[in-house]
């Protein structure tokens, strides 16, 4: 099976000659690799053209005057602005890729047998994270499937699993709390409530019906086995039903480099913003619109606000198009885009394809 990188680029501006375009480049190739500002000595041994230093520095101050470049400090160093970095990966930017070796890493480490979706997202999350040393998320909107079958299994100490079996043949597991003395067989009689009602019903069909008979005392359940059907139910979430599952792995990873108080309490801003439903709903939304794998630099994607992160996303598409989720790479600005693209192109693949 062939998965291709189908990345959108564009073509430099006019005014970027040859000469101008090998030095930005050099200087954030630089800048990715150690986060240092590159002065014209360094850029002239790593060059290998026939440039001095001083020609150097004013192709630098040229760049630095159309805003691609900035000093840090009072050294004659040069880091790449966000609008530089975006030109870069728009126009210069070589791609890596995968290794076979690496692909089929990724294929055995998702197709693993007898996990949950739940599990296998999260383990997506977690390779995404471990190949690109950044965090990794993924997110998988609410399926519209019908359910197909639900089960509770006693765990002791007042707990039960609730298993939800899709008809797309989905497996998910949520943990519950049972109320105190009931009885084994209220598991089983609150299954077999539910499965009886299901004749094809999505959870939030099954939720509202359910629902209704419950309050109208319709359903010949004692109290307890009612509690429990309740339960299991509103463990899976209930008012918006454009959620679904937002998971991140490796958030520790962000904070390398971090210095001073100010990009500490971004970062915090940033950990806050992952918990809540609106960022989820927004990079579901960022990846529908997207054919292949998106930049968002800086602010760019307006999730992150000034933390100064970038973002690497692509939708997860099955064969007949449809998303079935986005998954992508956190990081600081100076990340390996070369690198993560094709893991992060690669990977969105894999997963479109095996949970469509």
């Amino acid at each position: 099976m062939t998965r291709g990188l189908l990345p959108v680029r564009s073509s430099l501006p006019p005014e970027l000659d040859a000469r101008s375009a090998a030095i930005l480049r050099e200087v954030v190739e630089e800048y990715v690799a150690s986060g240092e500002p590159v002065g014209s000595r360094t850029l002239a041994r790593r060059l290998g053209l026939p440039l001095s230093p001083a020609t150097i520095r004013n192709v630098m101050a040229s760049l630095t005057e159309a805003g691609l470049l900035f000093s840090p400090h009072t050294s004659a160093g040069r880091l790449p602005t966000e609008a530089g970095l975006r030109l870069f990966v728009d126009g210069l930017l070589q791609f890596g890729s995968l290794s076979e070796e690496e692909q089929a890493g990724i294929g055995r480490t998702l197709e693993a047998r007898g996990r949950s979706l739940q599990d296998t997202l999260t383990e997506a999350s977690a390779l995404l994270s471990g190949m690109s040393d950044a965090a990794g998320l993924v997110v998988a909107p609410k399926s519209e499937s019908s359910i197909k079958h639900i089960e509770f299994v006693a765990l002791g100490g007042n707990r039960a699993l609730v298993v939800l079996v899709g008809t797309d043949g989905r497996v998910e597991n949520r943990v519950m709390d049972t109320p105190l003395g009931m009885p084994a067989s209220a598991l089983v009689e609150a299954a077999n409530y539910l499965n009886a009602r299901l004749a094809g019903a999505t959870l939030p069909d099954l939720r509202k019906r359910v629902g209704a008979e419950i309050t109208e005392n319709q359903h010949m359940l004692d109290q307890l086995t009612a509690d429990v059907v309740e339960s299991g139910l509103a463990i899976w979430g209930g008012g918006d039903e454009r959620g679904g599952t937002l998971i991140v792995r490796g958030q520790g990873k962000l904070l390398t480099d971090v210095d001073g108080q100010e990009r500490l309490q971004a970062i915090q801003t940033l950990f806050d913003r992952l918990e809540t439903q609106e960022t989820m709903l927004r990079l579901l939304e960022l990846a529908e619109n997207s054919e292949g794998v998106r930049i968002f630099i800086g602010a760019e994607s307006g999730l992150f606000g000034s933390s100064g992160m970038s973002m690497v996303v692509a939708p997860a598409r099955n064969e007949t198009n449809r998303i079935v989720g986005a998954i992508g790479v956190i990081g600081p600005k100076r990340i390996n885009y070369g690198r993560i693209i094709p893991v992060v192109d690669y990977t969105a693949r894999f997963l479109g394809e095996m949970l469509g």
